[in-house]
């Protein structure tokens, strides 16, 4: 089993990744960019950022919760492992988070 590292901001899309590693992190980073409420045809789709409204440790909380559920409904070829956090205490007090999900590949998927 593969342990992969996603950080949480947005990248150029690959429409043909080299691997499977590749297409499940692209696609765990899509899930974790996009503001649920914003697909057509999947409302669901993404995170609830209003979630970063919330106290600081609260809304860790939550969005951790939230990323755990999405890729878990979202990619079933990824598990999320743990979810850190990478902000200064400048980007904190302007609500500022950015996810960093440590996933493991789930091959026979």
């Amino acid at each position: 089993m593969a342990r992969l590292l996603v950080q949480g901001q947005a990248a150029a899309v690959d429409f043909a990744p080299n691997d499977l590693a590749a297409e499940v992190s692209q696609n765990v980073r899509m899930i974790m960019a996009t503001p649920k409420g914003s697909v057509p045809l999947d409302r669901d789709f993404g995170l609830d950022f209003s979630l970063l409204d919330q106290p600081l440790p609260r809304a860790r909380a939550l969005l951790a919760a939230e990323i755990v559920r999405q890729v878990a409904r979202y990619e079933p070829r990824a598990r999320v492992a743990r979810v850190d956090w990478a902000e200064s205490e400048l980007e904190a007090m302007d609500g500022g988070l950015r996810p960093i999900v440590v996933i493991d590949l789930l091959e026979d998927r």
